[in-house]
């Protein structure tokens, strides 16, 4: 192995540099592949706390616990892959944490299916996504949009990870008289993410190479010495493979004639397709690769319900990769890569508390927000809607609750100002469908 002009090769003439060059385009991307890296180590940092938490969640619908882990670790990766090599983008996919709420609490508990019948409605609505995205009507919908609704989306999202930072670093808690309040700073969890953030900011403004990774581990160690963080976990590094067979392919299509079957697939379809468009649309550095990155998005979700997990989505938290400089799918290549080794250290990353990942978001979210200047406050009826999307996105936590409110109120707010004429056929179907999907049961 030689080293020429910062080309790594070998004796036989393999050039990972040039590899990697034609297959992301690094150079003609305007990327650096050690950037691209690191990127891509920075959003899986932020998003592998999913291997341990989603296994628990589904669970609770009477999946085994072991199996579920598995299946997200190879739903990410497979997630991850297709956007690499589909789309050339630096967004990653993983099962979401609104989506495996949505699939236990809401097509699991309240329309009382069985969690294989929930996986056979996970494939359907799949399809109905990956439908929309091979033809034209991903990019027509994209196209329909008015301008004003994806700024709000955008900033609504950047609100969404900035109120899960709060949360997640213990600066902001529940409280009983007004849902929220801010913490008691003293508190080990709360001072941690404060002084990793104090750490953080200066290593961001100053564009250190890792400043995202520098704030983590440094965070971390930070914790340590507060006492948050549980060493004891690291003692246990046993994953067990048995059991997946009972997941994988478990599709139960019994309930197909029943109305709560199709209500789910109906409702699940709204929440993968404008929850994913509006991520996606508000996150992506280069806007051209948008169908290709959404057919990515879609074909995850089917090979994820084939896998036994719930639905995968564009992870929010793709928004550090892409701050850390990611441009192309070497990014999420490498996060990709790093989901399979992680199945079986899982502890080391359950060493990492809330509070040295959360400065990360915060500032992520700050990134996101500056694109409230593209929205049009002057004009009441482009306002309001991106407004309620805005605001309905991080108070009722849920994307797809703040895209759903927004859309709705657009027509509504054009028409009772006299402006219908400025709503397209479109924005009227899709607000129709939105006021449906509350109306057979919401998010």
């Amino acid at each position: 192995m030689n080293i020429q002009q910062g080309r790594l090769s070998n004796k036989n003439g393999f050039n990972l540099y040039d590899r990697l060059e034609k297959i992301f385009c690094i150079q003609s991307e305007g990327a650096i592949v050690k950037t691209e890296v690191i990127a891509g180590l920075t959003s899986f940092m932020t998003v592998a706390y999913i291997i341990a938490v989603n296994g628990l969640i589904l669970s609770s619908a009477g999946m085994p616990y072991e199996a579920v882990t598995i299946a997200t670790v190879i739903s990410s990766f497979l997630g991850c892959m297709l956007m690499a090599f589909r789309a050339n983008s630096p967004l990653i996919i993983v099962p979401g944490m609104g989506d495996n709420a949505f699939f236990v609490f809401t097509l699991v508990v309240s329309l009382g299916l069985t969690w294989q019948q929930s996986l056979a409605a996970v494939l359907l609505a799949g399809i109905v996504f990956m439908l929309l995205t091979v033809t034209k009507g991903a990019v027509y919908l994209s196209k329909t949009i008015p301008k004003s609704m994806i700024s709000a989306m955008t900033v609504g999202i950047g609100f969404f990870i900035a109120f899960l930072g709060l949360k997640n670093g213990g600066l902001i808690v529940p409280n009983e008289g007004s849902f929220v309040t801010l913490a008691n700073l003293s508190n080990p969890e709360a001072l941690t993410t404060l002084l990793t953030l104090l750490i953080l900011i200066p290593l961001f403004l100053k564009n250190v190479k890792g400043n995202f990774l520098i704030g983590i581990f440094l965070g971390t160690i930070i914790g340590a010495f507060l006492g948050i963080v549980d060493f004891s976990i690291l003692r246990d590094f046993n994953l067990s493979l048995s059991g997946y067979e009972t997941i994988f392919f478990a599709f139960d299509f019994s309930a197909i004639s029943k109305l709560n079957f199709w209500t789910a697939v109906f409702s699940l379809s709204m929440v993968i397709v404008f929850q994913n468009m509006g991520t996606q649309i508000g996150m992506l550095p280069d806007k051209s690769k948008f169908k290709k990155s959404f057919q990515a998005n879609s074909f995850s979700v089917i090979s994820a319900s084939i896998l036994g997990c719930s639905p995968t989505t564009t992870a929010a938290e793709s928004a550090t990769g892409v701050a850390a400089g990611g441009k192309t799918g070497l990014t999420s290549f490498t996060t990709g890569l790093l989901f399979i080794p992680a199945l079986f250290i899982i502890p080391i990353f359950q060493v990492i508390p809330n509070s040295a990942i959360s400065p990360v978001l915060i500032i992520v979210g700050c990134l996101m927000i500056q694109n409230i200047k593209d929205i049009p406050f002057a004009e009441f009826s482009d306002a309001f809607p991106a407004y309620l999307m805005i605001t309905i996105m991080p108070l009722s936590f849920n994307i797809a609750n703040g895209i759903a409110f927004g859309f709705i109120a657009y027509p509504i707010i054009k028409v009772i100002t006299g402006k219908k004429n400025e709503v397209s056929k479109t924005m009227y179907i899709i607000a129709f469908f939105f006021l449906l999907y509350f109306i057979l049961g919401g998010i």
